[in-house]
């Protein structure tokens, strides 16, 4: 718009001048004498002479004009653009605008025509030349654009603050969706959005609601489900402690006078001895379980000798013969010593039992950790089942589904190294066997309670 108002104001200004021009022109009109000297010249340029114009008469390098413009310095034939003069002396009218001294101007330029009856038109070779100043357009252009910034500065600024309230009411109900739902998937299961309106931004937010509740439902069910389980498994195993430890001394006995016994009998006493045992270590297996999920399990801190805990280890067992070791020496840590025990017993103990000789254990350490790595050199363990080695009750065959292991020892070594916030993972060695690596903080947290 501010454009198509200069261009419209520009060229009703350069119309108006050349028709002004053009007036004046058949004004001149028989030309007293086709060899004007500058007497001739000074009368044209005063019959050409307007209001708001200067005008300039050029004739074969004599040139007459007035004073000076009342804004602009005196001008000539010489300041009049070349290219322009060359169009009027060649017998056409034209004109051009330009800046002198900071300043506009337009200059139109008209020859003189002879036109005779029964002759050809004839250049005179008398060029007029009219300039007229365009300071009063340009204050008009200059006015125009000032409001059409202004008008163009408020309608954005308007357009702006209409963006910034329909986003607003746009974005912040998606906000408060995202936040909820980044707190459901933290756990908060109470987070609920606001529903403003029956839009369609008001029906997701009623979902979200439902969907919410309904999730909070579920979880709670699960949860007391969850707990009601740990609850009874907990239950079960401290009532069979009792009868167990009673059973455990007649298996003792049964035991003890099997070889005495015949054979069918002394058969049924091993038997009951070693099912007794197992039943036993099973329900020991179940408590501490139920002690991890109950979140009441704690370590008992004490600094030692990490190679020593290793050596005791298998010395308590019998296994010193059996096992290759590889400790670094002076490997200083404060663990709990029972639960480390009971992390090495497992593992060695299962590499042994299911693995293949030779087995090792080799002990590094650097500034903050610790890691024993336990491995043998059997098959190793099936894809398939190294995910699932440390779940619980997970046996890798079901031919061992009655075998002498509850499915619990892993699940309990593993346990017990996150609560020392280390940790225990498996692999398959390249050469062949299983091999479990226990990494151990040299200074685990203090627990802050008594051992369980």
């Amino acid at each position: 718009m501010y454009v198509e108002a200069r261009n419209a104001i520009l060229k009703r200004t350069q119309d108006a001048a050349v028709d002004a021009m053009r007036s004046r022109l058949k004004t001149l009109f028989p030309l007293p004498t086709a060899t004007p000297g500058p007497d001739e010249l000074g009368l044209i340029v005063r019959n050409m002479m307007g209001q708001e114009g200067h005008t300039i008469a050029v004739y074969r390098g004599m040139q007459w004009r007035p004073g000076r413009l009342p804004d602009a310095p005196p001008l000539d034939a010489d300041d009049i653009p070349s290219e322009l003069r060359r169009t009027v002396a060649g017998g056409i009218m034209a004109w051009q605008r330009v800046e002198w001294h900071g300043a506009p101007f337009l200059v139109i330029g008209a020859p003189l025509v002879i036109d005779e009856p029964g002759r050809a038109p004839q250049v005179s070779g008398i060029e007029v030349y009219t300039v007229r100043s365009l300071l009063a357009e340009q204050r008009s252009i200059n006015e125009l654009a000032a409001r059409a910034w202004l008008t163009g500065g408020a309608a954005l600024a308007f357009a702006v603050v209409l963006a910034l309230l329909a986003t607003r009411g746009v974005l912040r109900p998606v906000r408060e969706l995202g936040r909820a739902a980044r707190l459901l998937g933290e756990g908060e299961l109470r987070a609920r959005v606001e529903v403003r309106g029956s839009d369609e931004l008001a029906d997701v937010a009623r979902t979200f609601n439902d969907t919410a509740a309904e999730l909070e439902r579920h979880v709670m069910q699960l949860r007391e489900m969850e707990a009601d389980a740990r609850r009874f498994v907990a239950d079960v195993s401290h009532e069979l402690r009792t009868p167990l430890a009673a059973l455990a001394a007649v298996a003792d006995v049964l035991d003890e006078e099997a070889d005495g016994l015949p054979d069918p009998a002394g058969r049924a006493a091993r038997l009951v001895s070693r099912e007794t045992l197992n039943l036993t270590g099973l329900v020991n297996d179940l408590i501490e379980i139920s002690r991890f999920d109950s979140g009441v399990a704690a370590l008992a801190l004490n600094e030692v000798d990490v190679a020593e805990l290793v050596r005791a280890t298998l010395r308590t067992r019998g296994w010193t013969e059996q096992v290759h070791t590889e400790l670094a020496p002076a490997v200083t840590a404060r663990l709990d010593p029972r639960r480390v025990d009971v992390i090495l017993a497992n593992l060695v103990g299962n590499a042994l039992r299911h693995g293949e000789p030779p087995v090792s254990v080799r002990l590094s350490a650097d500034q903050d950790w610790i890691a024993v790595k336990v491995r043998d050199h059997g098959p190793g363990l099936d894809a398939a089942v190294l995910p699932h080695v440390f779940d619980r009750f997970y046996k890798a065959s079901a031919a061992r589904a009655r075998s002498e292991g509850s499915g619990l020892g892993l699940a309990i070594a593993r346990e017990n190294a996150l609560l020392h916030q280390g940790d225990l993972t498996v692999t398959n060695a390249p050469d062949g066997g299983a091999a479990f690596t226990l990494r151990l903080p040299r200074r685990a947290p203090d627990p802050g309670g008594g051992s369980q």
